[in-house]
């Protein structure tokens, strides 16, 4: 079996198991797990009760990779984050007690609880892969992936994240309510016990990593980079975008295309990966202007519009060299 076969299989196998928890949303898991392959993080924005926390712990399960939680409260510590270095008096010296930021899946629910200060003590391991506590580094293991969680309407108590954590974050995920058909397999699944307490892990840490490394040998045309590019560059002159999307953006969006692509059965990537991608990976990253929110336009329907605007790559940027 080749190795993006391999890759296809074990990233289809992690979509299905957690499906058997999350009913209904293809798409929101197939995004969950996107991040994963691409060592990236998901930020997980919906109403309180339609299974933000249990899609990250879904997944977490799935991969089985030590999962650590932490609970944003306004009162939480940089160092309830980080960990902290306690003097140990039996030894006389100061030993390094590791925050739950350091662990594989780390789930950040209500993020936006906390104060900023707190927030801010992700930013470095979520970009650098490491923390650094009273002078001395220390890393997080592999894989390692942030998805926190927000509850967007609750505006009281909550503290919105800046814009250099938004953008750490590969991509956004929203839910959405189930449908009725969707709502009322929900209530039979869970007449006698939460489906999650039967999920089995269907990869481990060894084929994560192995899954990640293989996007990178997905084709890339040319052409479609300059897609990727011509997308982010757009939103840097729309006239509704007070500030448009990072070079982090356009990495973000290209290595997206590239799991799709594995996730699809294809070694190479279609202009059409980088379309379904878009507003996923970059609505979270712009900043809507004041006279566009006057208007009751949000940074998802700017996106999707820049999406319809930016001229599509012909056919040649679907064509794979010894194909």
């Amino acid at each position: 079996m080749q190795d993006h076969d391999r890759a296809r299989q074990t990233a289809q196998d992690i979509i299905e198991n957690v499906e058997k928890v999350i009913v209904g949303k293809p798409t929101s898991v197939e995004l969950g797990v996107i991040a994963l392959m691409c060592q990236g993080h998901a930020l997980i924005e919906d109403v309180p009760g339609v299974g933000k926390t249990m899609l990250a712990r879904s997944i977490a399960r799935s991969v089985g990779c030590e999962f650590k939680r932490i609970q944003f409260t306004p009162d939480l510590l940089p160092t309830d984050v980080t960990g902290v270095s306690i003097y140990n008096q039996k030894s006389g010296e100061f030993e390094f007690r590791a925050g739950p930021i350091i662990s594989q899946i780390v789930l950040a629910d209500e993020v936006n609880r906390a104060t900023p200060k707190t927030q801010s003590a992700m930013l470095e391991a979520m970009e650098e892969r490491q923390v650094t506590v009273e002078g001395v580094t220390h890393e997080v293991p592999s894989p390692f992936m942030v998805m926190a969680t927000q509850n967007p309407v609750e505006y009281e108590g909550t503290f919105p994240l800046p814009e250099a954590q938004l953008d750490r974050f590969l991509l956004s995920v929203s839910l959405g309510y189930p449908t009725t058909e969707e709502e009322l397999a929900i209530i039979d699944g869970q007449l006698l016990a939460h489906p999650i307490d039967a999920l089995q892990p269907v990869a481990d840490a060894r084929k994560i990593m192995e899954l990640q490394e293989s996007i990178k040998q997905v084709y890339v045309d040319d052409l479609i980079k300059q897609y990727v590019v011509s997308i982010v560059e757009a939103t840097r002159v729309h006239p509704d975008i007070a500030l448009g999307a990072s070079p982090r953006g356009s990495l973000a969006l290209f290595r997206g295309a590239q799991a799709l692509a594995i996730i699809r059965g294809r070694d190479y990537a279609l202009p059409d990966d980088v379309k379904e991608l878009a507003v996923s990976v970059l609505s979270h990253r712009i900043i809507v202007s004041a006279a566009a929110r006057m208007r009751g336009v949000d940074s998802s329907e700017i996106i999707a519009a820049t999406i319809d605007q930016v001229p599509v790559p012909g056919a040649q940027a679907g064509y794979r060299p010894g194909s």
